[in-house]
């Protein structure tokens, strides 16, 4: 039956059910889905060669009989957590509601069946990019990785001349793309907030843009022992009337390498490229030292800092124990979880790893602010002076500290 909802801003009731989406809805809750996000709409060849990319599991549409109003979809893949570990989870990879549906409870009521599902499922984490960052922490997601936007001038940019020189850089066919770059991508060493691509993600989100119908262009970098990194960008032009000399931008929409050598062989190609005014980059790692690799740094100019993964511990025992922590007397942490109330309770966290425990909290804190500290980009001391962490125990804060930091800064890298 469909379930009445009250609308929040002018008190009448909408109904509406919430269920799995069919196999026969795949096309109209991806249709709906991009009308919510302002997209063109999809052709009917578009579909025939992409609709592999949204299969019907895992998507649960908000229906008003047999009308798609709403869409919660999501797929199945891993994250790579400090330590190395790899547990599994789920990608939110498309959320909309129609516009004249909007404020009437129907994302709440998405987002709740979507995250008992996936707990239902046992995987730990969920994760997402959020389209608005404003929506996601009543849902108990936090911000967890940071990526940064750079821009780097041609040809003023050169690199210092004891950067790592070694191997070389091939560009590739477009059916060579499509062929090579999922399995070196899944090669290459994965950093905390990492996440797997299955096989439903290449279509839509590499061999689309770099396949024999796509604008891309992939160069791969080869070390000693083989293919270690590689680029996906495009060219944008820049000219005009009244610039008609100005070179173009290589905008860089994937770069991975399993080394310091590969990445510096990778960013020796792009900055080596003919008739180019800059090379701009989004979502890199913010911890990524091209400014200190080339000869003045200020040719690298940071022009934006934003979130770059969203993560929400579902079930957060298995969470925490799954990652490493460094060496620090433990802490007690009090999470409180409102949308899944199993996992509200006293977690103490250690150099030997984490356990639910009665003891005192040293530290209380909500699931989406536990999803910031997860995998080491926000510190405790700085969520403690931000209001998100209260501190039972001012010492635990630099306890936790040194236990949720990393060496390398988080970062995802992929689209979804």
């Amino acid at each position: 039956m469909p379930r009445p909802v009250a609308d929040g801003k002018i008190g009448s009731m909408t109904a509406f059910d919430v269920r799995p989406v069919t196999e026969d809805e795949r096309r109209s809750t991806f249709d709906l889905l991009g009308r919510s996000l302002h997209s063109n709409r999809v052709s009917d060849e578009l579909w025939s060669r992409f609709g592999v990319s949204w299969p019907a599991a895992h998507k649960f549409g908000a229906f008003d009989g047999d009308t798609p109003i709403g869409i919660a979809s999501s797929f199945d893949t891993d994250i790579t957590v400090p330590g190395g570990g790899v547990l599994p989870a789920a990608a939110v990879d498309g959320v909309g509601v129609r516009a004249d549906r909007t404020r009437r409870g129907v994302l709440t009521e998405l987002m709740r069946v979507q995250l008992a599902d996936v707990a239902a499922r046992g995987l730990p984490l969920a994760v997402l990019h959020a389209s608005e960052p404003t929506i996601y922490g009543r849902f108990g997601y936090g911000s967890a990785a940071l990526g940064k936007t750079i821009r780097v001038a041609r040809p003023a940019a050169r690199l210092h001349d004891r950067v790592p020189l070694a191997g070389e850089v091939r560009m590739l066919t477009p059916d060579e793309a499509v062929k090579e770059i999922p399995g070196l991508y899944h090669r290459i060493a994965r950093r905390p907030g990492m996440i797997g691509r299955p096989p439903l993600w290449w279509p839509v989100m590499h061999d689309r843009l770099a396949g024999p119908d796509g604008d891309h262009v992939v160069a791969v970098h080869s070390g000693p022992d083989g293919d270690d990194g590689f680029v996906v960008y495009e060219t944008v032009s820049r000219r005009s009337l009244e610039a008609p000399d100005e070179g173009a931008v290589l905008q860089v929409r994937d770069l991975h390498a399993d080394s310091p050598v590969a990445r510096a062989g990778l960013w020796r190609f792009l900055l080596s490229v003919d008739l180019v005014s800059a090379v701009h980059a989004r979502h890199r790692p913010v911890d990524e030292p091209l400014s200190a690799m080339l000869t003045d740094h200020r040719h690298a100019a940071t022009l934006a800092v934003e979130d770059d993964l969203w993560l929400r511990p579902v079930d957060v025992a298995a969470a925490l124990a799954a990652r490493t922590y460094r060496a620090a007397d433990p802490v007690v942490l009090a999470v409180t979880d409102r949308l899944l109330p199993a996992n509200t309770g006293h977690y103490e966290v250690g150099p030997d790893g984490a356990r639910r425990t009665g003891a005192a909290a040293d530290l209380t804190l909500d699931v989406d602010t536990l999803g910031m500290l997860y995998l080491g980009e926000w510190s405790a001391t700085a969520l403690v002076q931000a209001g998100r962490v209260q501190a039972g125990d001012p010492a635990a804060v630099a306890r936790a500290d040194e236990l949720f930091t990393t060496i390398a800064a988080p970062w995802c890298g992929t689209h979804f």
